[in-house]
Formats: C-alpha cells, sequence, structure tokens
C-alpha cells in the first residue's frame, strides 16, 4: 500500500489534490481512499488530507501516521515537522521557489516545483493542488496519463483544459533535488 500525506493551507486545494490522486489511481486499476483532516479551521490554516493506494481492497480507515510519501502545498508549513513519521526512502513534492537543498529534511528523495508560478500563469489562481498532482506524477507511482483523465473527471470543460495544461507543465518542471 502507497499513503500519502497532503499538507496545505485552506484554500489551496488541499482535498481536491487527494481527490485527484485517489481518482487517477482507481483510472489505474487500483484500489484507493481519499479523505481530509481538518476541523473549524478557516482558510489559510493548516490542514492534511490522505491518499491511499493499493492493489488490493482497503480495510483501514485511520489518518496517515507513516506516509511513504509527502505532498507539500505550502513551504511554510515545512517548520512544522511535517517529515515526522514519513517512511524510511519516504518522497517528499514541494512547491517552493527556494533553495530545499538547504533544509533540514532528512535522508528522503526530494522533489520542488513552484506551482505557484504555474497556477497563476495557467489559471490565473493561486490555486496550486493540479500542478501539484502533476508534478507528483514525476515519481511514477501513478502515470501522468491517468491524472490528466482524474483532472477530466473532477473539472470538465474549459476549467479541466486549464487544468491539464498546469499538470502537464508542472510535470515537465518538477525537478529532483537528491
Amino acid at each position: 500500500m502507497i499513503e500519502i500525506r497532503i499538507h496545505g493551507r485552506g484554500g489551496q486545494g488541499v482535498v481536491t489534490a487527494s481527490e485527484v490522486l485517489a481518482i487517477a489511481g482507481f483510472k489505474q486499476g487500483r484500489y484507493t481512499q481519499a479523505f481530509p483532516n481538518f476541523g473549524p479551521e478557516r482558510r489559510n490554516a493548516p490542514v492534511e488530507a490522505y491518499t491511499r493506494i493499493d492493489d488490493s481492497f482497503i480495510n483501514l480507515r485511520t489518518q496517515i501516521y507513516r506516509p511513504d510519501c509527502l505532498i507539500v502545498l505550502d513551504d511554510g508549513l515545512l517548520g512544522l515537522n511535517i517529515t515526522k513519521g514519513l517512511k524510511k526512502n519516504g518522497i517528499i513534492v514541494i512547491n517552493t521557489k527556494k533553495d530545499v537543498s538547504k533544509l533540514k529534511l532528512g535522508d528522503f528523495t526530494v522533489y520542488k516545483l513552484d506551482a505557484m508560478k504555474i497556477a497563476l500563469e495557467v489559471i490565473g489562481k493561486p490555486i496550486v493542488s493540479t500542478a501539484m498532482t502533476g508534478a507528483f506524477g514525476i515519481t511514477g507511482i501513478i502515470s501522468l496519463r491517468n491524472i490528466i483523465e482524474a483532472i477530466r473527471e473532477k473539472f470538465p470543460g474549459e476549467t479541466g483544459e486549464q487544468n491539464i495544461v498546469a499538470v502537464r507543465r508542472a510535470y515537465e518542471e518538477c525537478e529532483k533535488i537528491r
């Protein structure tokens, strides 16, 4: 089972990113779950969402405490020890324009992308969720093709097509740091 924990702030599309990854995993022929973890938070408050992907039916119904992967939509959250519980050989995909090589992120595989720039240029709004799902595609856990199909399903019409442009660009521009 692959467990993904997504960190962001209210209004950035954390739940949407989780749902898109689950839909894409399902389109890939796997069992999936997507669910948020937040209470009465408001816009800009830290939130989490989770996605599970497996070849077998998923009976587990808990938060994800030992993720295989982290997706970080807001680099301002990096100081909150969000890598806690990340499994050895874990993967982190970060939305940032900062030099993350100097950050204390443990001995994990790290990818980075300026998803905010892409979101503003392509969609015209500071919502980075779909771009970050495209960046996650670089890990190979879910194919870019299935992420694009999931976007089309979740956002039909012109909105979906704009988001697909952002997804493809994010996939192409995401870089492995280590």
